[in-house]
């Protein structure tokens, strides 16, 4: 999967590779699917949501720029895959999952696995996690219709945001970065992903 997905595609980030290699990516995906778990697709996890194809999940990691010192968020545990890729390469993840179930089944997965360096949340991940900020980085792994300007305050001067945002019926991943209070578009592909389920607005404030 690794040489042939990301490797072949373009991905050269040895750190990314590896932690690829390493994570079992059949164990978040559910049983009747696992021998597809490697396939390039993404495959449904239940509730409407579904775990990115590897060359996804390696390309948004890879788009972060992780050394390892970093407190990462996550908006969007699902599967909870991305999550273990980021607990090799950062110091501490943070990781927001609206869907109680798909929360909980991550938990055991990551424990099954002994990861302990994240903490996975079961709210609404449109308020990202403000009582854990400020974070090096943020990682939304659904698809918004505007940047989250309370996302963008919970992020360090000179962190990374990495989110795919809905272009009419286009998707568009962008990687912006904060500069004090200005935040600049460093970097944008096409993608498609999943809506992002949040009862806030762009703003910050709750819907009704």
């Amino acid at each position: 999967m690794v040489r042939e997905q990301l490797v072949d595609g373009g991905l050269t980030d040895r750190r990314v590779l590896q932690a690829m290699e390493e994570v079992p990516r059949h164990l978040f995906v559910p049983k009747l699917l696992q021998h597809r778990a490697h396939q390039p697709s993404a495959l449904p996890i239940g509730h409407g949501q579904t775990i990115s194809k590897p060359f996804t999940v390696g390309l948004m990691t890879s788009l972060l720029e992780l050394q390892g010192h970093e407190h990462v968020l996550e908006v969007g545990t699902g599967s909870g895959y991305q999550a273990a890729i980021l607990a090799k390469l950062a110091r501490t993840v943070v990781s927001v999952e609206r869907i109680s179930p798909l929360a909980e089944r991550s938990r055991v997965t990551l424990a099954k696995l002994g990861v302990e360096n994240i903490n996975v949340l079961a709210h609404d991940g449109g308020v990202g996690a403000p009582d854990y900020a400020p974070f090096d980085a943020i990682m939304v792994t659904a698809c918004a219709p505007s940047l989250p300007a309370h996302l963008v305050s919970q992020l360090k001067d000179g962190g990374h945001l990495l989110i795919p945002i809905s272009k009419g019926r286009e998707q568009i991943l962008y990687r912006y970065r904060r500069q004090g209070q200005e935040v600049s578009i460093e970097q944008s592909v096409s993608c498609r992903f999943v809506p992002l389920l949040s009862g806030v607005t762009a703003e910050g404030e709750k819907r009704a």
